[in-house]
């Protein structure tokens, strides 16, 4: 094997029940009720655990997505999920999906504050702002919040979380049984905090997470989106589907984290890759040419244009997308994939019957149909051309993607000396993306490490602890 170099790649492992595309469960080998299957997913972990994948990750959001008739609808919820699954797997990572839209900031910290330490440091947070008005009606609401506010809301919802984690030193325990002391009581720190969406007063009843914090994963790729990311995230999903625009993101979200103040090299860029392999480019084109043909086109007509905001009559099968499409600053949904494919579209004049095609196996991430070396070429190009520190991979059919991804690239990427080909026994998530583990901004650093770095948290205490909001993480 040649010699690895410095950087490798980090490959996340995007499971949904049949697979990806939208049509995977009218295969004959899918099951269709996989969704709420747990041993399917446990399945699916021990796969990916054999492929020294860094982390598992769970999509979700507080409504159901689904037409029940396009597709399995209804998922097991992440957290939940994903805690049977710790039992299940040894080192592989964690990653729930958790709206700061429709949760609460004590609660959401709690919970992933329990997942770490079940699973002894694998837990990971996909922080989403929910869009869309049918999961704002769930919750009482008529609508969904503006774009900008949701971000707000998104920001002060976790520099709470923050806090709420930090508001137990790591050496709170005594257990001086002789003189009945469990714990420090100078060693828990109650947030106070009052701000303008959020009011929580008491410290977290659940002592400090293995990791100081779960990895920190975000998807938006709008401006606001990337802004937040910047501040925040340590790895980022974000769908690409040129290499040009690629690099762009990469670019601009490492100059974004710098110009805060972070390391670059603190946040890694993940897109989205959908690969359908087989051992020939012919057949792989044939299996991926199979699912398309299971396309319902209705039903994703339909879908296309609750994305778009257009009436479905405007989007006739064999035409192109209407000229007058509103402008991105007008969707309040999900900004950047509007305007990926919107792009998509105009730049390779695709019909809607065409884009629909193109849409059903990814929903606007990257497709790759080809031979294993071929799937291998394609991300070793992106990850040594600027364009991305790993990728999140979503087989287009599940657990027979999965298994083809493992079996056939992963061996080749190892043999370039590209990824790993075993776990470091013990080690955490955050600290397999090279990330330490961030410091309790109640505990004073030393004076050679008092600057703030992308690595850790510092704090000006007050007369009442009260932690400075705008501090963040690496």
């Amino acid at each position: 094997m040649p010699e690895s170099p410095s950087r490798t790649l980090h490959l996340n492992a995007f499971l949904m029940s049949t697979g990806h595309h939208e049509a995977s469960w009218r295969l004959p080998q899918s099951d269709p009720r996989a969704n709420v299957d747990i041993e399917h997913y446990k399945r699916l972990a021990r796969i990916a655990e054999r492929g020294t994948f860094d982390s598992l990750f769970l999509a979700d959001g507080p409504v159901l997505f689904e037409d029940v008739a396009q597709r399995p609808a209804g998922v097991i919820e992440p957290l939940t999920l994903l805690t049977v699954l710790s039992t299940a797997t040894e080192h592989i990572g964690l990653i729930a999906t958790a709206s700061t839209s429709y949760n609460s900031p004590y609660n959401l910290a709690r919970r992933f504050a329990s997942l770490d330490h079940v699973s002894a440091g694998r837990a990971g947070w996909n922080i989403v702002t929910t869009a869309g008005a049918a999961a704002a009606r769930n919750f009482g609401l008529d609508d969904a919040p503006a774009h900008a506010e949701r971000y707000e809301r998104a920001a002060e919802f976790l520099d709470v979380a923050l806090k709420l984690w930090d508001s137990w030193e790591d050496d709170v325990f005594v257990g001086d049984k002789q003189a009945g002391i469990w714990g420090d009581n100078d060693k828990i720190h109650p947030p106070r905090h009052r701000g303008r969406f959020f009011s929580v007063e008491g410290a977290l009843n659940v002592p400090r997470p293995p990791q100081g914090y779960p990895l920190l994963v975000q998807a938006g790729s709008s401006e606001d989106g990337k802004d937040f990311a910047a501040r925040y995230a340590e790895a980022v999903f974000t769908a690409q589907q040129t290499l040009a625009d690629a690099q762009s993101f990469y670019a601009d979200l490492k100059a974004r984290a710098g110009a805060l103040g972070r390391d670059p090299d603190g946040i890694k860029v993940l897109p989205g890759i959908v690969p359908v392999i087989a051992d020939t480019e012919a057949e792989a084109r044939r299996r991926e040419q199979e699912l398309d043909d299971l396309i319902v086109p209705w039903h994703a007509q339909r879908r296309l244009a609750e994305l778009l905001q257009v009436p479905i009559e405007q989007l006739a099968l064999d035409g192109q997308l209407p000229d007058d499409l509103p402008p991105v600053t007008q969707i309040q949904g999900a900004q950047s994939r509007y305007a990926l494919i919107v792009d998509l579209a105009r730049r390779e004049r695709l019909t809607v019957r065409q884009l629909i095609g193109r849409l059903g196996g990814g929903r606007g991430h990257r497709t790759f149909t080809g031979t294993p070396e071929q799937v291998a070429d394609a991300i070793q190009s992106w990850f040594e051309s600027g364009a991305a520190d790993g990728f999140n991979i979503m087989p287009a059919a599940l657990p027979s993607g999965l298994e083809l991804f493992v079996e056939h690239v992963v061996p080749i990427l190892r043999a370039r000396g590209l990824f790993r080909s075993e776990y470091v026994p013990g080690q955490t998530l955050r600290e397999r993306y090279g990330l330490p583990r961030p410091a309790n901004q109640h505990v004073a650093i030393p004076a050679p490490a008092a600057a703030i770095s992308a690595a850790a948290l510092t704090a000006a205490p007050a007369p009442e602890p009260e932690p400075n909001p705008s501090l963040v993480p690496a």
